[in-house]
């Protein structure tokens, strides 16, 4: 997440988790790599089931139709986690979800974790805060749904998250990481000042891939905002304000379900800014060949390899070690001094040739029929942010087909999020190629 959080964090298990890194940070970073390894395991949706993550996990949830919401506690065993089955669906899922976060605190076993905090501990909302965060990338995690280049009323998205099941938080933090045009969104809690007078804070907020960043954290909003209209849960409003950039930008607004203590609800706001960041330019997908990359300069060629192999073999590759048959023995001289335990997340640059650098990426484990995807996202992280210092050192743009998404078994949604996320953000230029769709050959007389 681009956020460098501005909250003074005073939370004893937040700082305590935190060590020192940024919370929002850290928490996204953790929950994410968590889904992308249940993601490994055949985890799909959406929905995404949190029953199943908390299988994958290792920590056992019952109901109790005594507690108000969901709770984690201690026992002999270890963590286990209780909610109301009374609840709706999309809350229970929620908070089955937020409980999970719960137990990534060091100090979770110390007391009993409860959804909705805990009042008498006035800074227990950072905690809260942190567990939706990471709640929201278990219930709508990467991938969920695919990238896009339009953003509806706020209305209109809450609409649309009823179909996914999930809470308004979990579905416009994703909607914001898989869109293309410049867009803010934050999460405001209501405060009284010291004079007594009510007002909005911001606690958390994240751009789109092409939005700067403007450090709104712990900002103030003013009190002639349109944020003050949503009084309850489900409430919107949207206005024109200047207060985001200093020029009039369109803000909408919807209330959701408010900290412990609060009477007025916390309110997600969605920004609509005017320019995007410099040099900032989404995914290009075309039809053509990858391996005849399209553009001026040093090129950089992406294929994905499995952690087993000598030779390339299939797909891209196959056809790479026709095409370059001296990158393909460099490949081969150099990955074997590799244990092929150690190879997932390795890179493998080839020498320059007719400006074409061929990078290997050794993302999938072993090859063949499997019962689960072969890919691994982590891996491949770690590929794309070695393949970001590359491109950035050489001032190469970079190519390749929808890697990961064939024999592989990935999700391209997910592949795609990876991508933006190392790549894109670092203002790389990524052109994705996709075969021209055949003719199709029609009968004598059709």
């Amino acid at each position: 997440m681009n956020s460098s959080s501005g909250i003074h964090w005073t939370n004893t298990s937040v700082k305590k988790f935190a060590e020192g890194d940024n919370p929002i940070e850290k928490i996204t970073r953790i929950a994410r790599e968590l889904a992308l390894k249940a993601m490994e395991k055949g985890w799909s949706g959406p929905p995404f089931n949190p029953v199943q993550m908390s299988e994958f996990m290792g920590i056992p949830i019952s109901a109790n139709a005594d507690i108000s919401d969901a709770r984690t506690i201690a026992e002999t065993g270890g963590l286990k986690i209780e909610y109301n089955p009374k609840q709706p669906r999309s809350r229970v899922r929620f908070s089955i979800a937020h409980e999970l976060a719960h137990t990534l605190f060091p100090d979770v076993q110390e007391i009993p974790r409860n959804r909705g905090g805990t009042p008498e501990i006035d800074d227990d909302w950072q905690l809260e805060m942190l567990c939706n965060i990471a709640a929201a990338e278990f219930v709508m995690p990467i991938g969920s749904i695919p990238s896009s280049s339009e953003v509806p009323s706020i209305e209109t998205l809450m609409l649309q998250r009823a179909h996914f099941d999930v809470s308004p938080e979990a579905y416009l933090i994703r909607i914001i990481k898989t869109t293309d045009i410049p867009i803010y969104m934050f999460c405001a809690s209501s405060i009284d000042s010291s004079e007594g007078h009510r007002h909005y804070k911001i606690d958390y907020a994240i751009p789109s891939i092409t939005c700067r960043d403007l450090n709104l954290e712990g900002r103030l909003i003013p009190k002639t905002s349109a944020i003050h209209h949503c009084t309850a849960i489900g409430y919107t409003d949207h206005s024109e304000e200047s207060w985001v950039t200093g020029e009039p930008v369109s803000v909408e607004y919807v209330g959701i379900p408010a900290y412990p203590g609060s009477s007025l609800p916390r309110v997600l706001g969605i920004a609509r800014l005017n320019e995007t960041r410099p040099n900032i330019k989404p995914i290009r997908f075309i039809h053509g060949n990858a391996l005849e990359p399209r553009g001026d300069g040093l090129k950089i060629v992406c294929q994905m390899v499995n952690d087993k192999a000598l030779r390339w073999g299939g797909g891209i590759a196959r056809l790479s070690a026709t095409k370059f048959p001296k990158a393909q023995k460099e490949f081969t001289r150099d990955i074997q001094l590799i244990p092929s335990n150690e190879r997932l997340g390795c890179i493998h640059f080839s020498s320059e040739q007719d400006d074409i650098i061929i990078a290997s990426l050794v993302a999938q484990a072993g090859f063949g029929r499997s019962s689960f995807p072969r890919i691994r996202y982590g891996a491949l992280k770690t590929c794309l942010d070695q393949l970001v210092q590359k491109a950035k050192v050489l001032s190469a743009s970079v190519h390749m087909p929808r890697i990961g998404a064939g024999s592989a078994g990935g999700e391209w949604n997910v592949i795609e999020e990876l991508i933006e996320d190392s790549l894109v953000n670092a203002a790389v230029n990524v052109t994705i190629y996709d075969l021209p769709p055949k003719k199709k050959q029609l009968g004598l007389f059709d």
